[in-house]
């Protein structure tokens, strides 16, 4: 797809849907608001009632139950986290805060660590290749976290808790929506003791005193509606973590500290031009900044990292006949980071211009969608990718899918021109996807079972090189992953039932060696029952076992348990036991665990 397309074209139009509210629509599949059991890629939707009945802290920790995710942290609450999505890593899965890029364009990941549960209202996880949607690093898929927003009366609401390890949440919030004005400002605190992060017996080096976390966040929405046709809206979000770490390389009295902060802003305005059309505007910008010290001074060799992303999206939908959507758009996103290294990264910015079409129809038994996407990156040229989908239904609420996907992922400001280390030649990551699956969604029942092959060249790896660079990373594997994942949520009557299961074979193809930090086998197994006043829930987490640095991480069986109680309409108390069973759940090798947590909570909501 070249820029030769019209003005015309790039404004016909569709409507855009990244703030609906319902928990059975998604949007984050085809950048249009569709029921979730017609989606023909691989979704999982965390609702703000899924929220609520974890009483989980933070994105980390909710992600974990999810069909396809794992994690690996490096010690708990606000260290250091990476997760995979179908074995792909997290350089490798695109994460947008309402809509929008925050992550780090030196590292290539986002600071999920830093996000906690008392801003956000959903979670939308798309497995699968979607770079035909959203550009670069949707590999493994995209994940989308929603803040939250006002509705109804207003109202404040306060909350809090206190745990072992030194835990302790406060959050209060304020939100409502009246005939033309909608609003809401969140505000959180929540810090812990922790424990140490490495452990002394396999890191000699590592400081045994203990590493704690604090966070402080804010998340404010706000909208006016001129008419039922137009409205605009404004948002932000600020979120800084105060984290000590260990270190294996320095000395046992060492003190490592880093402060973290996730920034967004964003201007919207959604317009309902006639009857079939529909054009969202939107400016924002995203900004991911890390401070690093050690026995509290910058540390050397570089301490400071700051990545800014300007974003300018104009989507546009229209109604095509009765039976489908059309999708044209187009998005700038220019790319600047800067640090104190000496050099410094040089060049420190680049522009990535795309286009971006799709349509998604419905037609009786059959529905179909089909997205083209091209990128105009000024490091690297233009890059095309495309997706593909079928679906059939066919008896009493069964379907049958099908897609093809491709999807790509641009080299980090690090990989290419980190002082010393970086390779400017390095070529971008390609990926082509295929999926085949079997649904099934009636009476409040969904079950989907999903085969997937996922295949990637150009893997940049980090490896021996000669001089003077002796380390760094090279375009040279090939990964591929493919397996089987099976999914299901149902209520019957008072009780809720969630359960996902992947079997997976993510490998380097050449060496035939399973790729690090992921499992052939996990799962989860969820289940809450409302009794009265009174609501109990128990998790159940899997994971086999999984290669790390050489070493074999063993496998965990881990049980989490919940139970609340509805005091009066406004104020529940809560209780979440995590890891009852005191398992070693580590993720990453030499890294300790948390152990078993306890934590008591109150809610105030009107």
């Amino acid at each position: 797809m070249k820029y030769k397309l019209s003005a015309a074209l790039l404004v016909a139009a569709c409507a855009h849907a990244y703030a609906t509210e319902l928990p059975e629509v998604v949007v984050t599949a085809t950048r249009i608001a569709q029921p979730l059991n017609t989606s023909l890629s691989s979704v999982t939707v965390i609702t703000a009632e899924d929220i609520r009945r974890s009483q989980a802290v933070d994105v980390a920790t909710i992600l974990r139950g999810v069909a396809g995710v794992e994690l690996s942290q490096n010690g708990g609450i606000g260290k250091a986290t990476d997760f995979f999505l179908r074995g792909s890593s997290s350089a490798q899965v695109l994460v947008l805060l309402d809509g929008v890029r925050v992550g780090s364009a030196t590292l290539g990941t986002t600071s999920i660590q830093d996000m906690l549960l008392d801003q956000i209202e959903r979670i939308e996880v798309v497995r699968g290749n979607i770079s035909s949607l959203y550009g670069s690093e949707a590999i493994g898929g995209v994940v989308q976290i929603f803040t939250k927003k006002g509705r109804g009366e207003p109202t404040f609401n306060l909350g809090g808790g206190l745990g072992n390890q030194g835990t302790r949440r406060a959050g209060a919030g304020f939100s409502g929506a009246s005939e033309h004005t909608d609003f809401a400002l969140q505000i959180s605190d929540f810090s812990t003791d922790g424990v140490s992060a490495l452990n002394p017996a396999l890191m000699p080096n590592a400081n045994p005193d203990r590493d704690g976390y604090r966070n402080t966040s804010v998340s404010a929405n706000a909208g006016y509606a001129f008419s039922a046709a137009h409205r605009v809206a404004v948002s932000l979000f600020d979120s800084t973590g105060h984290n000590q770490y260990d270190s294996a390389f320095g000395l046992p009295s060492d003190v490592n500290k880093n402060d973290s902060n996730i920034r967004k802003y964003a201007l919207s305005s959604d317009n309902q031009i006639n009857a079939a059309w529909h054009s969202h505007l939107q400016l924002a910008q995203g900004m991911d900044d890390y401070h690093d010290f050690l026995n509290g001074k910058p540390t050397p060799f570089g301490s400071h990292y700051q990545t800014t992303q300007n974003q300018f999206t104009w989507q546009n939908t229209v109604q095509w006949f009765a039976s489908g959507q059309l999708l044209l758009g187009f998005e700038n996103l220019e790319q600047h980071v800067s640090s104190d290294l000496n050099p410094t990264y040089s060049p420190d910015a680049r522009r990535i211009q795309s286009l971006f079409a799709g349509y998604t129809g419905n037609y009786g038994a059959h529905s179909v969608q089909a997205n083209l996407r091209e990128d105009r990156n000024s490091q690297y040229g233009n890059i095309d990718t495309g997706l593909l989908g079928y679906g059939y239904a066919f008896g009493a609420g069964w379907r049958t899918t099908a897609n093809l996907s491709t999807a790509f992922r641009a080299p980090t400001f690090n990989e290419l021109y980190y002082p010393g280390f970086g390779d400017a030649t390095l070529r971008p990551e390609r990926s082509r996807n295929m999926e085949l699956g079997m649904h099934y969604a009636k009476a409040g029942q969904q079950l989907d079972a999903v085969y997937f092959d996922n295949r990637t060249r150009d893997l940049i790896a980090y490896i021996t090189l000669p001089a003077p660079k002796y380390f760094g990373p090279a375009n040279i594997n090939q990964a591929r992953t493919d397996g089987v994942e099976v999914s299901y949520s149902g209520q019957f009557g008072d009780t809720n039932l969630k359960a996902a299961l992947t079997s997976q074979n993510p490998r380097d193809v050449t060496t035939g060696k399973i790729l690090e930090r992921r499992a052939r086998l996990h799962g989860s197994l969820a289940a809450t029952h409302q009794l009265g006043d009174w609501q109990c829930g128990a998790e159940y987490l899997h994971s086999g076992a999984r290669q790390d640095a050489g070493f074999t991480l063993d496998g965990y069986n881990m049980l989490n348990l919940t139970a609340s109680h509805a005091v009066s309409k406004k104020i529940r108390l809560s209780l979440r036991a995590e890891n009852l069973t005191n398992q070693n759940d580590s993720t990453v090798y030499g890294y300790n665990t948390l152990g078993r947590r306890m934590s008591v909570n109150f809610n105030y909501q009107p």
